[in-house]
């Protein structure tokens, strides 16, 4: 998973791409399906999610996704799921002073951000994630917020 974690930075322009694309389809089919059958698709839904992201961004599911944002590095894959900008530790090769064999999540975001049309975006605040939403999907919570659901 780290490798294509990686993979998927080295790749962020293509990936930003495909999201732009096909995130509003997406969105839009889960409106109707949330409309349509409620909360009874949830559970599918989000095992769908957990695969397609985890395999790609070893996502860990939070429930606030972040990827658009941090260059396609999820910033839950830091040991101290800090989710607003590297810690004090990172050392000199970018890697990561609690797992020094992986590159910081944040150095990987910085780089990945560079190549984004919208990689600005990595300088806005992430505020601390909200704990009760983890395991459940971040596509869900979009749909709901456009349909004005909680």
């Amino acid at each position: 998973m780290y490798r294509v974690r990686l993979w998927s930075v080295r790749h962020s322009r293509q990936l930003e791409w495909i999201y732009g694309t096909f995130n509003p389809l997406l969105v839009k089919l889960l409106r109707g399906t949330v409309k349509l059958f409620g909360t009874r698709l949830d559970k599918p839904i989000t095992k769908v999610e957990a695969v397609a992201k985890g395999f790609f961004f070893d996502c860990k599911m939070c429930g606030d996704c972040a990827l658009s944002k941090t260059g396609m590095s999820c910033p839950m894959n830091c040991p101290k799921t800090i989710r607003n900008g590297p810690c004090g530790g990172v050392r000199e090769n970018g890697h990561c002073e609690v797992k020094p064999e992986m590159r910081c999540v944040w150095v990987a975001a910085w780089d990945g951000a560079s190549r984004m049309k919208g990689g600005d975006a990595i300088k806005s605040v992430n505020f601390a994630v909200d704990n009760r939403g983890k395991g459940t999907s971040s596509w869900l919570k979009m749909a709901r917020e456009e349909l004005g659901h909680d």
